[in-house]
């Protein structure tokens, strides 16, 4: 369990993530204009009457963001609402032209109801984080501050581009119920999860960086065996994980020191202080009454069959979830392990084309992977496996490389030095294949019997008072003759045939 200690007890963190992910489509949610928001296109040039809330102008639904939301919705394990409504959302600001955002209130049943999604909790055992709801909405647009020293200009390029927001779900009734997010590491291993199983399903790009992802993090504490869920603090817009981990970090000691102080904690809005990582108070949290929601009357209800659902579901590839779970049953990885593999899709879709008819040696293909490949990310592409060596680029791994040089090592071609040696020659940006490399510099591992045989002699009769010390019983000096025969090979010989004629000629 995560704990915060403090002046006079420990403090548990109760989370909870409301998460925004555009949807992808060609044309937003409720107009024809292009949904393909970026901040290279010129500002104002992808927007529809509609957008802007021109008299008139009727929204209409686009029905392919309504089978992203399902899709999204059976990634999450969740239920999937026969009937649901749009209404309309009241607040004013300069970057909602309409004055109102058509969303899908609480009150009502949105398009993906309960759900679940299961990430490694802190004790590295699964735990699964229950969802909520997810809804569709209309994004807003963006307001730009720094174009110009004294105003503000707005950009409706994003405007009406679908969003749709993922909240996760605090069993209030059973406080016990542990199913939500407890730390600063689960929630970034949460919202990794989301953005994995957005980009598998071809759902969203969930880019943090672009602003395809972004989210608002609740946070309150309770001392370490209280049931009772106390006032939370909700910090908007977040756009990085480091910052949203920095952000609960500081919101929690925060309000522990209220707490401890005999203060109390009142439910505001935060805003996220980059430069110092801080929170501050933005506004008191306004409640949801005050959005005034009414039905939208320009959009009828929706409408969900059970065969829409099928259809979509039959489409949906293995999900991270799933990949774990293989990785787990089919290869025997650890959970550590199949969790790293599957942090993004690119890269458990890396593992399993180097694990390709290579079953056998999946195990050591992940720990070179995950030990070797992770420390250097320059070099190995999960998107791109063209080697790059003549470019003056560093040269890229691929997932061909990895599986040959473990095959090398099987097959007793060399051992754990030389793969050693020939993958920093990769590294090094040496061209060729692991085996092309070993014949080049003359790395293959001698298994000649014979050969070692003659080393083992040399060593054993330049050596007797070290033999008489290990027949009188010091059998740890069994590795200085190991050692010596590998330096009379130069590292070649096989250390497992080493062994066994030493301790034969020794006994």
């Amino acid at each position: 369990m995560f704990t915060i200690k403090g002046k006079t007890t420990d403090w548990e963190l109760v989370i909870g993530l409301e998460t925004h992910i555009e949807v992808l489509s060609k044309s937003k949610l409720f107009s024809g204009a292009s949904a393909d928001y970026n901040p290279t296109v010129a500002p104002n040039t992808q927007v529809s009457m509609v957008d802007v809330a021109m008299p008139g102008m009727l929204p209409v639904l686009n029905e392919y963001c309504v089978e992203q939301a399902i899709k999204m919705g059976l990634g999450l394990n969740a239920e999937i609402s026969h009937h649901s409504k749009f209404a309309r959302k009241q607040y004013f600001y300069p970057d909602l032209p309409q004055g109102y955002q058509i969303s899908q209130p609480a009150e009502e049943p949105p398009v993906v109801g309960r759900g679940w999604v299961e990430i490694m909790g802190d004790d590295g055992n699964p735990k699964k984080i229950l969802i909520e709801r997810a809804h569709l909405e209309q994004d807003a647009g963006k307001l730009k501050h720094d174009v110009h020293p004294t105003k503000s200009f707005a950009d409706y390029n994003r405007t009406g581009v679908a969003l749709l927001e993922i909240v996760t779900f605090l069993d209030v009734k059973n406080p016990e119920n542990n199913s939500y997010i407890s730390s600063p590491d689960e929630a970034e291993r949460y919202l990794r999860e989301i953005r994995e199983i957005a980009r598998a399903l071809g759902v969203s790009k969930a880019n943090m960086e672009e602003g395809s992802m972004r989210a608002d993090v609740n946070v309150s504490v309770r001392p370490v065996g209280d049931t009772k869920f106390r006032t939370r603090t909700e910090t908007k817009n977040m756009v990085s994980f480091k910052f949203i981990k920095s952000a609960i970090e500081y919101e929690a000691r925060r309000q522990i020191e209220i707490y401890e102080n005999g203060g109390t904690v009142s439910q505001d809005t935060m805003r996220y202080n980059q430069g110092d990582g801080t929170t501050s108070v933005m506004r008191s949290k306004e409640d949801a009454l005050d959005y005034r929601y009414f039905p939208d009357p320009d959009l009828l209800p929706l409408d969900i069959t059970d065969d829409q659902i099928e259809r979509i579901r039959k489409t949906m590839p293995e999900l991270p979830a799933a990949t774990r779970a293989r990785y787990v049953t089919e290869y025997g990885l650890s959970e550590y392990d199949a969790a790293r593999l599957t942090e993004t899709t690119d890269i458990s879709k890396w593992f399993d084309t180097a694990v390709a008819g290579n079953a056998s040696h999946a195990k050591s293909i992940a720990n070179w992977l995950i030990s070797e490949l992770f420390a250097h990310p320059e070099n190995w592409d999960v998107k791109n496996a063209v080697d790059t060596a003549d470019s003056g680029m560093p040269r890229i791994i691929r997932p061909s490389d990895l599986s040959e040089l473990v095959d090398m090592i099987a097959a007793n071609e060399i051992n754990g030095k030389q793969a050693k040696d020939i993958f920093i020659k990769m590294l090094d940006g040496e061209s060729g294949t692991p085996r092309e490399i070993a014949d080049k510099f003359g790395m293959k591992q001698i298994t000649d019997t014979s050969a070692i045989e003659a080393a083992v002699d040399e060593i054993i009769a330049a050596s007797a008072p070290q033999v008489a010390q290990y027949k009188a019983g010091k059998t740890g000096l069994l590795g200085f003759f190991v050692g010596g025969v590998m330096r009379a090979t130069h590292g070649k010989a096989n250390p497992a045939v080493v062994n066994e004629i030493l301790l034969r000629k020794l006994s």
